[in-house]
C-alpha cells in the first residue's frame, strides 16, 4: 500500500492529493498499480474520493480549503520571489530557494515565506546576522514574509537528518536564485529518491543570478578577513547561547537537530515540526494497522 503512505503523510497538513500527485509522492512504480490500491483502499473504507481528491479520515470541506490555498499561493508567488532576490543581494548569499506550505503550491492566513538560503563558507552566521538584523529593524520582526530559518554553507551541502519529512521538503524547494550552486547542493543530496523516487525537483530553468549592490560587496571586502573570521565566531556563540537559554524545554538531541548551530548549518525551529511530523505519520500508521490490519513500515527521525 505505497500510495496510502503519501495520503496519510499529506493528511498531517490537511491536505488532500489528487491521483498524480499520489503517485509523484508515493513509492508506486506504475499508475496501473496506483490505481489498484486506490480502488482497494476505496472499497475497505480507508479513503474516499471526493471530486478526485483522496481524503483519509476528514471532511470534504479540506478540498473547499485546500483550492482556496492553491489560488492564494498563485497570487503570492510573485511577492515571494520577489522577497527571495532582495534576500540574494546580501553578503555572502549564494542561493535562495522556497520551501514551506507556499513551496507545495498552499498558502492561507496562517502561511509564512520560508526561505532555505545556501551561503559561503565560514560566514553563514555573518550572514544569517544581517539578515536578521533587517528583519528586526525593518520589518519589526515580522517574520511572515521574511521567515530566514534554515542555512546551510556551500562547502558542507549534504543534509544528515535523512527522512520522509526532510526528503518532501527537500524535493520540494523552488530553487529561485544561484543556479550553480543550488545544482551542486542536488548532486550532494541524491538520497531523497531513496523515499520519492518519482519526484523531480527543476534545478536548471527559471533560476537567476542576482548582481550584489555596492553596499553588499564592500561588507564582504571588509569581512574577508580576520575580522570578519572573529565576527562570524562571535555571532555563533551569541546565538547558540541564546537559544540554550531560551529553549530549555528542548532535550540535547532534539536542540541538536531543531535548533542547529555548526559552522555550516544553522536551523531554527523550536518547534521542533520534524519530530512532530514524523511522530504524527506513524500514529496514524498504527491507526490504519488496528483499524483495517493494513501494516505499514514506521518511519524514523
Amino acid at each position: 500500500m505505497k500510495s496510502l503512505k503519501a495520503i496519510l503523510y499529506f493528511s498531517i497538513f490537511n491536505y488532500p492529493l489528487k491521483k498524480d500527485e499520489i503517485f509523484k509522492f508515493s513509492k508506486t512504480q506504475k499508475k496501473e498499480d496506483l490505481e489498484a490500491e486506490l480502488k482497494e483502499l476505496e472499497s475497505k473504507k480507508v479513503i474516499k474520493n471526493v471530486n478526485g481528491f483522496y481524503i483519509y479520515k476528514d471532511t470534504t470541506s479540506i478540498v473547499k480549503k485546500r483550492l482556496t490555498g492553491n489560488e492564494h499561493a498563485k497570487q503570492v508567488l510573485p511577492k515571494a520571489f520577489k522577497r527571495a532576490k532582495f534576500i540574494a543581494k546580501f553578503p555572502y548569499v549564494e542561493s535562495v530557494s522556497l520551501s514551506g506550505g507556499l513551496s507545495k503550491g498552499y498558502y492561507d492566513d496562517d502561511g509564512d515565506f520560508d526561505f532555505f538560503i545556501i551561503t559561503k563558507t565560514k560566514r553563514l552566521w555573518i550572514a544569517r546576522t544581517l539578515l536578521i538584523l533587517y528583519k528586526k529593524v525593518f520589518l519589526r520582526n515580522n517574520k511572515k514574509h521574511f521567515c530566514v530559518n534554515y542555512f546551510i554553507s556551500d562547502q558542507h551541502l549534504e543534509i544528515h537528518e535523512k527522512n520522509i519529512f526532510t526528503a518532501t521538503e527537500l524535493m520540494t524547494l523552488i530553487p529561485i536564485t544561484g543556479k550553480a550552486i543550488f545544482q551542486k547542493f542536488m548532486a550532494h543530496n541524491t538520497w531523497p529518491k531513496n523515499y520519492l523516487p518519482n519526484v523531480t525537483i527543476n534545478n536548471s530553468e527559471g533560476i537567476i543570478e542576482v548582481k550584489k549592490p555596492v553596499l553588499p560587496r564592500i561588507i564582504e571586502a571588509i569581512c574577508n578577513s580576520k575580522l570578519g573570521n572573529m565576527l562570524e565566531a562571535f555571532f555563533r556563540k551569541v546565538t547558540l547561547n541564546k537559544w540554550k537559554n531560551k529553549f530549555t524545554t528542548l532535550s540535547k538531541k532534539e536542540l541538536d537537530i531543531a535548533m542547529k548551530s555548526t559552522t555550516d548549518v544553522s536551523k531554527h525551529h523550536p518547534q521542533n515540526f520534524q519530530k512532530k511530523v514524523i511522530n504524527a505519520l506513524n500514529k496514524k500508521y498504527l491507526e490504519v494497522k488496528e483499524q483495517h490490519e493494513i501494516i505499514l513500515e514506521p518511519e524514523h527521525d
